[in-house]
């Protein structure tokens, strides 16, 4: 099996102050390609520093990142930049969609800066909108949306550069329980049907129990880890 994700010994460190902080202290795991993993913890536990040293976001101190054969910790900020546009797609908590677009624009945006015509931008963002259930929702503005079908233009804005990996900050943190249990059925669906990967960032063990394994971190370390169905199931 050839792991889309490969991590060893990863470590980051933070100077804050005079103290010195272990956000990761030698956390190491592999992800399958098409599998839907959640890392789950307490505030301060590690699991957004992990994902983003993953993205590429941040550097790690010490350790080795290798996704999809590419090796992270060395790469240069130009070839980070390059990697994050090519390889990988971001949902986050607060949606960041920009008000003066329709649905449809914020999702065709990051085709922009591949150069990709402006027609052929927006039947993609039409396809993707049509995944997460929006097809009749591509002229409307953000604000003319609930935060649940706001978040569903981020999934699609993730989706339209068929990215490796999509990674997920707490998607459903801003929204209430049953437009949050929505979103968990459309990120499984992605899973299955276009055989994404996802890595999902959660405090929140009823959702992260949605995704086929569970990352339990504490302290910057993995303390458990959980299977809970097959990949792609």
């Amino acid at each position: 099996m050839a792991y889309i994700i490969q991590t060893r010994k990863l470590h980051k460190i933070y100077q804050v102050g005079d103290s010195v902080v272990h956000a990761l202290a030698g956390v190491s795991f592999d992800v399958m390609p098409g599998e839907f993993v959640a890392v789950t913890g307490t505030s301060g536990s590690g699991k957004s520093t992990l994902l983003n040293v993953l993205a590429g976001l941040e550097p790690v101190t010490a350790g080795e990142i290798t996704i999809d054969g590419n090796r992270l910790d060395g790469m240069s900020e130009n070839q980070l930049v390059s990697f994050r546009r090519e390889k990988v797609g971001f949902v986050f908590q607060s949606f960041n969609l920009i008000q003066s677009l329709n649905a449809a624009e914020n999702v065709a945006l990051p085709l922009t800066f591949r150069g990709e015509p402006r027609q052929q931008r927006l039947e993609k963002a039409r396809r993707m909108l049509e995944i997460v259930g929006l097809e009749t929702h591509l002229q409307h503005l953000p604000l003319q949306m609930s935060g649940g079908q706001q978040q569903r233009v981020g999934i699609a804005r993730a989706l339209v550069v068929s990215p490796k990996i999509i990674f997920a900050d707490e998607p459903t943190g801003n929204l209430d329980s049953t437009n949050g249990a929505e979103i968990m059925q459309i990120l499984r669906k992605i899973v299955k049907e276009q055989r994404q990967t996802v890595v999902m960032v959660t405090h929140d063990e009823t959702l992260a129990h949605k995704a086929d394994r569970i990352i339990h971190l504490s302290d910057g370390r993995i303390y458990k880890e959980e299977r809970l169905r097959p990949v792609g199931a």
